[in-house]
């Protein structure tokens, strides 16, 4: 099989952010993951060079466009590496492959007919370096750019776009996996309910220059998005490459929300009126917020890739971003966040069990991995046996989807059984027992086995880690080309391997949160700036009318449920409300994460956000909780009856 991933080319007007990390970080995982299960693949990267925030961004810095584009798309470059991205393609809309590309797809649908001259007059928004209609704008302003738009009138080649709208919706319904996650494919359809207008395509050379010219007309340059997207073919060599007629059939594209309308609607219809087949599947995420404010450079809290790699490696950089954000919903970063999950996840579950397992070997077994003594096995192998299946399974469909954090669950779970194995087993016991050495080599070899499994299904998420798990493991040759097809079943470490211990994985970090910037400072004081309320004096227990109409009840869709590390009775939730939000309920013993996805539940929507286990609780979800005679407790979540839209206010 073969599979084609991209990211989108990052728009040059300003550094590599979080959010370009993520997005990076996403594609290389699953390319690397597609390569895990044996697929030839193909992974792109590159910068978006053209346009007029360009051409200002360069007038600022005091600089020519392509002394700017050169600087800012070698940033954008050298910081892949800084993060174990590894893309097979780096690709600038300035190369010369790609402005001939441009040039032959204009020409084809202009000569086609879909491509026409007119004159237009609209609300022209700077930054998004297009026309806006009035049903974009809200309140006379751009909602992305809080600007008013430019009233500009000009003639301009136009793109008929609306030829394709039925086309587009048939598609899109035809192929349930077209827009993933479902929320954003609901989206479009939404969008593409009114009539789909003509889009502009071009940009007069009077005020313009910085971009490829139009092949039909050179007094105009073709717009940002119609060059920006036609990446996609060009890197894998349009129209007649061996590596586009291998890739393109199943090209993934994966963005950010801010840019679907164009990835989702724009790129399609170009590509059916450039004759091209659609792209295979879209997948979109939410947005990175830091401490659950949205980054801006004013509050001075843009976080940069390099210092987060100085600061916390890059291992527990990528696991961090790819378990701690559900797909598709928004996240928030903190050093607080990534902190607990250095300390819990990798240094105290992970790091531990690896130290542990890797010690005893070396002094129970000499160094060497032993063979596992049949005689002596009990139903805890066999547990250890199917769980590990179990894992690999789940992995293997959470990782297809796109559901990372799920992926990542399923084989900390693993790490939890086998923690639990040797307390339950203690090595240390059984090595003073000459008679049971037996029991204790089947133990040994079984831990080994586990974390040969568990290292193979992390190269994906922290390649280095993973490496340096290998070669202490005795298997780093192997587990370079291994596959799970080949390596992904139980049984693969041979008895007698050579282990070394190898470095501490993940040390624990001691740190406190940094100290915040001047204007986040200014931020929380004025949040936390409150009015006292006055108090009525009434019988004990009672409330006003009033104080009950400032409880705000609200429906909530449970969009996703997964567990807290070492809360029995913890779940985080994430729900939509309609905007989405965190809500830890402790409800972990009465419910199973995977059987609330879907539920319309009742919450507290303006209950003050609390801290538990490291995870900040936006709300409260309501049950109803009852205790019977012997003792035994019972809890019911409160949900509605008949179907309602999540925001819905409860009176």
């Amino acid at each position: 099989m073969t599979t084609y991933i991209t990211t989108p080319i990052y728009y040059v007007n300003a550094m590599p952010h979080l959010g370009h990390a993520y997005t990076t970080i996403v594609a290389d995982t699953y390319a690397r993951f597609r390569r895990l299960a044996g697929d030839e693949v193909r992974f792109q990267t590159g910068t978006d060079e053209h346009g007029e925030k360009i051409v200002q961004a360069a007038e600022k810095e005091g600089e020519t466009p392509r002394q700017y584009v050169d600087r800012i798309s070698d940033a954008f470059r050298q910081t892949w590496p800084l993060l174990a991205v590894e893309p097979d393609n780096f690709i600038r809309t300035t190369d010369p492959d790609h402005i001939r590309v441009v040039q032959e797809i204009l020409q084809k649908v202009h000569d086609a007919g879909d491509i026409y001259f007119s004159e237009y007059s609209g609300h022209y928004c700077q930054g998004c370096e297009r026309f806006l209609t009035e049903k974009e704008l809200v309140d006379g302003k751009c909602p992305d750019h809080l600007t008013v738009p430019r009233e500009i009138n000009e003639q301009n080649y136009f793109f008929r776009m609306s030829r394709y709208q039925d086309w587009l919706i048939d598609h899109i319904r035809k192929n349930p996996e077209f827009i993933t996650p479902e929320r954003y494919r609901n989206e479009v359809l939404s969008f593409l309910s009114e009539p789909l207008e003509d889009l502009c395509i071009s940009r007069p050379t009077s005020r313009l220059t910085w971009g490829i010219p139009l092949p039909f007309d050179d007094n105009f340059v073709t717009y940002v998005w119609f060059d920006a997207l036609i990446n996609y073919v060009t890197g894998i060599g349009y129209p007649d490459g061996p590596e586009f007629e291998k890739y393109w059939s199943v090209a993934e594209h994966v963005i950010a929300k801010d840019i679907l309308k164009p990835h989702a609607i724009y790129w399609p219809t170009m590509l059916r009126a450039a004759g091209l087949a659609p792209y295979r599947r879209l997948h979109v995420h939410g947005y990175w917020n830091v401490d659950e404010t949205k980054m801006s450079k004013s509050l001075g809290n843009v976080v940069r890739p390099r210092e987060l790699v100085d600061e916390y490696g890059v291992d527990t950089v990528r696991y961090f971003l790819l378990r701690e954000m559900s797909f598709g919903l928004d996240s928030s970063f903190s050093s607080e966040a990534i902190v607990a999950r250095q300390n819990s996840d990798l240094a105290n579950d992970l790091g531990n069990l690896f130290s542990r397992v890797l010690t005893m070997i070396g002094k129970y077994g000499q160094g060497r991995v032993p063979g596992a003594d049949p005689s002596t096995l009990t139903a805890a192998e066999q547990e250890l046996v199917d769980a590990a299946e179990k894992m690999i399974t789940s992995y293997q469909e959470a990782m297809n989807g796109f559901a990372f954090h799920q992926g990542l669950q399923a084989v900390w779970e693993l790490i939890g059984l086998l923690n639990r194995y040797i307390v339950t087993n203690a090595p240390w016991e059984l090595a003073k027992d000459k008679a049971r050495a037996g029991r204790l080599h089947t133990v040994l070899y079984h831990l080994a086995e586990g974390l040969r499994l568990i290292a193979l299904v992390l190269r994906p998420v922290m390649p280095q880690a993973a490496e340096k798990m290998a070669t202490a493991l005795g298997m780093a040759d192997e587990m370079r080309t291994a596959t799970l097809e080949t390596a992904g079943r139980w049984g693969g470490m041979v008895a007698g391997t050579a282990v070394d211990r190898g470095p501490q994985l993940f040390p624990r970090l001691d740190k406190k949160k940094k100290k915040q910037q001047p204007a986040q400072q200014e931020q929380q004081k004025r949040k936390k700036t409150k009015k006292a309320a006055k108090k009525e004096e009434l019988p004990e227990g009672m409330i006003t009318f009033d104080q009950f109409g400032r409880v705000d009840l609200r429906v909530a869709e449970v969009v996703a449920a997964e567990k807290i590390a070492r809360a029995d009775r913890l779940l985080k939730l994430t729900l939509a409300a309609p905007e989405e939000r965190t809500v830890v309920a402790g409800i972990a013993r009465y419910y199973a994460p995977e059987e609330l996805v879907g539920k319309k539940v009742l919450i507290v929507a303006n209950l003050k956000p609390a801290k538990l286990m490291g995870v900040t609780s936006q709300g409260m979800v309501l049950a109803a909780k009852e205790t019977d005679a012997d003792g035994n407790e019972r809890l019911v979540l409160a949900t509605v009856d008949g179907d309602i839209a999540p925001g819905s206010k409860v009176a």
